[in-house]
């Protein structure tokens, strides 16, 4: 994916949900979250090409937040990066603790972004590495995407209180996961300083992957787990609602990811 230049099933549906909301839900899994180190302020060591982002999940980390901060420099004028902070275990945050079993989030407070990247290991071991390179920069880009929102003011004018499949929270997940979008379209156009793109062009299968890992977390499948759909609950979204968002911003770029400007109906 990154360019030379450069359980049981109900297990997969808890780790899943956790990987893309950003919400809490080990207790479906059992036991507790890692014994609290100090995080890794984003430093990774013995990363410098491709192959070692290829290879390694540290190392995949490391060289998508160069390009999703490059993407966002390029694209949005002011754009000042996020910290991207590697924890060991659990660490607390302004926003809660961050750990495996929380799942990667974005906390406002201090811009930063968490990711324990042993969750990676966790994933793959659950899913199959096939297809999980795209799929974990696709929710490291969604974070991102989160630092945008923050950056531009949506927290502040649109605040996410309340639930439903139209709710505010819904339309900020929505709108993130096009931002992903935007970035996964635009990042094989991206090169270093050799000329060399940083990222492959992502294969149908790839993408493919990528959205149905975005479908097994979309609130009604999640719902659907144990027998019943309420959509008056939803805060991240239907499965065809994070499909659809995240290819509005493939195909459209990130100008084209205004969730709060359409009707209920039409998100």
């Amino acid at each position: 994916m990154i360019a030379g230049g450069a359980g049981g099933a109900g297990a997969v549906v808890v780790l899943l949900l956790m990987l893309f909301t950003g919400q809490n839900f080990s207790g479906f899994l059992g036991g507790g979250a890692g014994g609290g180190t100090s995080p890794d302020q984003g430093v990774v060591e013995n990363c410098e090409s491709g192959a070692d982002a290829n290879a390694n999940d540290d190392c995949r980390l490391d060289a998508g937040e160069e390009v999703i901060n490059a993407y966002w420099q390029g694209a949005l004028d002011g754009y000042q990066k996020p910290e991207l902070v590697l924890v060991e275990g659990q660490a607390q945050t302004p926003c809660g603790t961050a750990s495996n079993q929380a799942g990667p989030f974005y906390c406002p407070t201090d811009r930063t972004v968490y990711i324990d990247p042993t969750f990676w290991s966790i994933l793959r071991e659950q899913l199959g590495a096939e297809g999980g390179d795209l799929a974990q920069l696709y929710v490291l880009a969604h974070e991102y995407g989160h630092h945008v929102q923050n950056l531009l003011g949506v927290f502040e004018e649109y605040p996410r209180d309340g639930t439903g499949e139209d709710s505010n929270a819904v339309r900020t997940e929505l709108q993130a996961d096009c931002f992903a979008g935007a970035w996964t379209a635009a990042a094989p156009e991206q090169k270093d300083s050799g000329g060399r793109p940083f990222l492959l062009e992502p294969t149908q299968a790839q993408i493919d992957d990528a959205l149905g890992a975005a479908a097994a977390v979309g609130d009604d499948h999640i719902q659907e787990q144990s027998g019943r759909v309420n959509p008056e609950s939803w805060t991240h979204g239907s499965s065809e609602q994070r499909q659809r968002w995240f290819m509005t911003g493939y195909r459209g770029g990130w100008g084209s990811c205004d969730t709060f400007a359409v009707s209920g109906e039409d998100l």
